[in-house]
């Protein structure tokens, strides 16, 4: 029998092999991660959190040493490297900083500290456009409407002293030259006078008394003459002055505006004076009306807008010093919303006459504008009160009477 070679290999006990185990796959990233590059909002947030750190250390607020460390900390990791535990953390501080520091905010503090200058700049830009425009308009109303009223009033004195004369006086007793009636204005006539009163005086009335009202209508027709001529100015001249062509003759002028030197005849310097009366009347007349249209248009639509407009400069520069001092100044778009609803509020605000305030009291539409520039708000709350007012007697559908029971 053949014995057969066994190798030592083939008595070996066979090799078992393990099973290979795999760890679970995972997709997130650790916290303790480092970042390179922090996000905007991360740089953002910082910025924020360390104007609202400094401003509680400026004004005695107390922070917990954690909050003030998580800025710090995040300051030092925007060159180290962040991690979402910082960003984290900064976020947590940023939310009790700004809880602490209310009302002041971050985006106050940094409109505080940059944009003051600009801000004022432009308030004043503001103020002095509207000044530069308001200042001549007003003035120029105010003037004129005061000239105006002395103008009318001296108009209605003269016209009383005209007719008084006349039913003293009588006519003239001397006939004017042939082609007087077509000479130029504020011309007389050369008619020789003659002695005396020029026709009997009413019982009871002496010349003396007849010589002082020839007096003050000579000096009312003179006043009138050169308030006619000052109020011609406000509308840049463009009303022909009648008596131009003898200003710069001063005889002449004398002769047409003064009485005669001893007043020969009353009655004749009476019509001279009245012949001269209806070329200034006439021109004081005309310019009347000229600054009546025009000023009158300007008070009342032009004017009133402006105020509004001033009023809210004038506001919105109280409230920029107020947030100023408290550090709570944010620029806002509403600002100019603010400017556009005033222009509006004064326009509406022309359209009336007067406004009262109590039963003997009342404020003129131009302080109302003003007003309302400053306080749109109260302007519109007035508003929907009086809407109120018109609906609140609506009469209410009747009701139906009840049926009679049997």
């Amino acid at each position: 029998m053949d014995v057969e070679t066994v190798n030592a290999s083939d008595l070996a006990e066979p090799t078992v092999t393990a099973p290979v185990t795999f760890a679970p796959s995972t997709d997130e990233t650790p916290r303790s991660s480092v970042f390179t590059e922090p996000p905007a909002y991360f740089v953002e947030a910082l910025r924020d959190a360390e104007r609202l750190l400094k401003y509680a250390a400026e004004s005695g607020i107390a922070v917990d040493d954690a909050t003030r460390d998580h800025v710090l900390h995040a300051r030092a990791a925007i060159t180290a490297g962040w991690t979402q535990e910082t960003a984290a953390n900064l976020i947590t501080a940023l939310t009790k900083l700004a809880a602490l520091a209310k009302p002041v905010t971050a985006a106050s503090l940094a409109a505080s500290s940059g944009q003051t200058v600009s801000t004022i700049r432009g308030y004043l830009r503001v103020a002095l456009c509207l000044a530069i425009l308001i200042v001549p308009f007003s003035v120029a109303s105010f003037v004129g409407s005061a000239i105006s009223s002395a103008i009318r009033s001296d108009i209605a004195t003269a016209n009383d002293l005209a007719v008084k004369l006349r039913a003293q006086l009588g006519p003239p007793q001397l006939a004017a030259p042939a082609g007087s009636s077509s000479l130029p204005p504020c011309t007389l006539p050369v008619v020789p006078a003659a002695s005396g009163p020029g026709g009997p005086l009413p019982p009871g009335l002496g010349e003396n008394d007849v010589i002082t009202e020839l007096q003050q209508y000579a000096s009312t027709i003179r006043s009138i003459d050169a308030r006619a001529r000052q109020l011609n100015v406000l509308v840049l001249g463009i009303e022909k002055d009648p008596c131009a062509r003898i200003r710069k003759d001063p005889a002449e002028l004398h002769r047409v505006f003064q009485l005669p030197a001893g007043l020969p005849n009353l009655a004749q310097a009476a019509d001279e004076r009245t012949t001269v009366y209806q070329d200034v009347r006439y021109f004081a007349q005309t310019v009347l009306d000229d600054v009546s249209f025009f000023y009158g248009a300007i008070t009342t639509c032009i004017l009133p807008v402006l105020y509004a407009l001033l009023g809210t400069c004038a506001y919105l520069l109280r409230s920029f010093e107020q947030q100023m001092s408290a550090r709570t100044f944010t620029p806002s778009s509403a600002n100019s919303a603010r400017f556009l609803i005033a222009a509006i509020g004064g326009a509406v605000v022309g359209l009336f006459n007067n406004f009262t305030i109590t039963q003997g009291a009342s404020i003129p539409p131009l302080a109302i504008a003003f007003l309302v520039g400053y306080a749109v708000d109260v302007f519109f709350a007035f508003l929907e009160g009086l809407l109120q007012t018109f609906t609140r007697n609506t009469a209410s559908p009747p009701s139906q009477p009840e049926a009679k029971k049997t």
